[in-house]
């Protein structure tokens, strides 16, 4: 996968948060070009390519239009490239889009002679494109990976200065205080600092770019979806307002937590090619939840949270917040790409939360009994 691929991944991502902003050549042009980075070598032919009125006509048409379009762009782009540059601009249309080219016709005629001059020649058979495997995906995840590792122990850190300095005399609990510094946060993106809630969260896109590696670091602390947000904040202060942890140990477990989320919804989503955007809090409450619906029904006994007066059943929060994550992580983000319910949600942070909060209850069951 080289620089074509890159840019075709980040392209897709962009028509599928906001397509009605690259209706325009120069719009496209100027975003290619920032994503390209210090490549300069590419510079001139995806400038020439972004100009293109077909290349427009192919983002925002479908079925048998978008065909013909990406069939006469394909034909000029072979007219003028090279070989190299060729196999760049078309790897590009081919991520973007996820149609396939059209094979160069005279390739295809001399392949089809050299066939027809072999006798008892076999016959040639198209090689199915391989997953990437899970080593490469760790390798291009890895930056991304460390930071926001190294990250959490900074935060943890900061949190028990701030609540040795601060919260500890005043009487506040670490989850309080960590529901009241995201409900800021969110607060600052609607208004002042809107620019965190679009550069915050992390896209499929732009998971595997070491330059985008700081956006695994931030992405649980800004939700992209407002109704989210909202949620998030309510369920999490039911489960950890009344927690006797400190801030230091409550931000380092909420850090570490959405970090495994968002680890492994990563790795299925690039083995699956699935859009995605994460960000927010769901990976963390999704695995709290779990592990104390799962350690509920280990132990036969039903697990309250106390809130506002109410005790609320584990269990009801589980079946609550599960039913409105799958509502959001159910629809496909991209409508080209090919994948089913079970991807999605293997692809998504409350998915893997869930996953892990049951893991862990039976672990600490199992550790109960021993």
């Amino acid at each position: 996968m080289g620089v074509g691929h890159d840019l075709g991944k980040q392209l897709n991502h962009w028509m599928a948060a906001d397509p009605a902003g690259l209706r325009q050549s120069r719009a496209l042009s100027n975003r290619l070009m920032d994503a390209l980075g210090a490549n300069d070598g590419l510079r001139g032919p995806i400038r020439d390519l972004a100009s293109q009125p077909l290349l427009l006509q192919v983002l925002h048409s479908q079925g048998a239009e978008q065909q013909s379009a990406l069939a006469s762009l394909t034909a000029q782009l072979r007219a003028t490239y090279a070989p190299a540059v060729l196999q760049e601009l078309l790897d590009l249309l081919h991520t973007a889009t996820g149609q396939r080219p059209a094979p160069d016709p005279s390739a295809v005629n001399r392949a089809d002679a050299v066939q027809a001059s072999a006798p008892g020649a076999p016959t040639a058979t198209a090689v199915p494109e391989q997953p990437i495997s899970l080593r490469l995906q760790l390798e291009r995840f890895g930056p991304g990976l460390a930071l926001s590792a190294a990250g959490a122990l900074v935060f943890a850190w900061v949190g028990a200065e701030l609540d040795r300095a601060l919260f500890e005399g005043w009487g506040w609990s670490g989850g309080a205080v960590l529901v009241l510094v995201l409900a800021l946060l969110q607060a600052l993106s609607l208004g002042p600092l809107k620019v965190l809630k679009r550069q915050w969260p992390l896209t499929s896109a732009e998971a595997e770019q070491p330059r985008q590696a700081w956006q695994w670091l931030s992405q649980a602390w800004i939700h992209a979806n407002g109704l989210e947000a909202i949620l998030n904040l309510i369920v999490l202060l039911i489960l950890l307002g009344d927690s006797p942890l400190q801030l230091g140990s409550v931000v380092l477990r909420y850090c570490l937590t959405a970090l495994a989320c968002l680890g492994l919804a990563a790795l299925c989503a690039a083995r699956w090619q699935i859009t995605r955007r994460w960000s927010g809090a769901s990976g963390a409450i999704s695995a709290l939840i779990a592990l104390a619906a799962g350690l509920s029904l280990l132990h036969w006994r039903v697990f309250r949270f106390s809130s506002a007066g109410l005790e609320i059943p584990a269990w009801v929060l589980l079946l609550v917040y599960g039913a409105l994550q799958l509502g959001w992580q159910l629809p496909r983000q991209n409508p080209d790409e090919r994948s089913n319910a079970l991807q999605r949600v293997l692809s998504s942070s409350w998915g893997w939360g869930l996953l892990l909060g049951l893991s862990w209850a039976v672990i600490t069951r199992i550790r109960e009994l021993l």
